[in-house]
């Protein structure tokens, strides 16, 4: 398969599509890092029905994080951070390859990192 280049002005387009399945998918998250605390409860009582409610919204909701994360990725660009909802998108610059990088919350790409350094390394494009 041939990797796919963006632009920053190509990821900035797509930004709309994708930022709102990273927040669905930073809820469902949420969502289940709160039920695990109640699960705990649900496992060490082993009088308990595991099989029950908490157990069976919990699994929805991974299924559910994980058709998000498939979805997010069917545009091409890698997610780094699930809890952070980090995407990088491959790019060209200066003839090497590098990630555009981008954050939930952020309204636009402004930062790029080469191949190797990740998020610390970011730098405005």
């Amino acid at each position: 398969m041939t990797a796919r280049y963006f632009t920053v002005e190509e990821v900035n387009e797509l930004l709309p599509e994708i930022e709102p399945l990273v927040g669905k998918l930073l809820q469902r998250r949420a969502r289940v890092v709160e039920a695990r605390k109640n699960l705990d409860n649900v496992i060490e009582d082993l009088r308990s029905d595991i099989g029950g409610m908490t157990a069976t919204e919990l699994v929805a909701e991974f299924e559910a994080i994980e058709y998000l994360v498939k979805k997010i990725q069917s545009y091409g660009c890698i997610l780094k951070d699930m809890n952070t909802g980090l995407l990088d998108f491959l790019a060209q610059r200066d003839g090497r390859e590098v990630y555009l990088c981008w954050r939930y919350g952020e309204p636009r790409i402004a930062y790029y990192h080469e191949i190797h350094t990740g998020y610390n390394g970011r730098q405005p494009v």
